[in-house]
């Protein structure tokens, strides 16, 4: 194997191995949901009854503020661990750090997003 053919292949390797990841972690998410989703109809055919704040918390799964607030930090984390990487590359001209802004500019953005998302979640609904 060539080094042009290997330098070809490893953008392919970076996209399959995130393609992968995506594709594991919704497989296993909705295999997750379809066994809780077994056991509650086990359990209605033979003849319990489920808790009020268990249907609650089924039902509730889109208005979870202190997750989102969770998954915000992280992602806003992930975005000053980029904008560090760059600030600690040894380029005296300065582009590394632009281009690691550029590039966690896009965690930043998401981690807000869950974070406003949070706020409106917590925030009263009027009557």
């Amino acid at each position: 194997m060539t080094e042009g053919t290997l330098a070809l292949l490893i953008p392919f390797a970076f996209f399959a191995l995130v393609g992968l990841l995506a594709w594991m972690v919704l497989y296993f998410r909705q295999r997750k949901n379809l066994e809780v989703q077994q056991t509650i109809r086990m359990a209605l055919e033979r003849g319990h009854e489920l808790a009020p704040g268990l249907i609650e918390q089924l039902g509730n799964g889109a208005a979870q503020p202190k997750r989102d607030t969770r998954i915000g930090i992280i992602w806003i984390a992930v975005a000053l661990g980029m904008a560090m990487m760059g600030f600690f590359a040894p380029d005296p001209t300065g582009n590394a750090f632009k281009g690691m802004l550029a590039m966690g500019s896009i965690p930043l953005m998401i981690g807000i997003a869950y974070l406003l998302m949070s706020r409106m979640a917590r925030a009263p609904r009027p009557a």
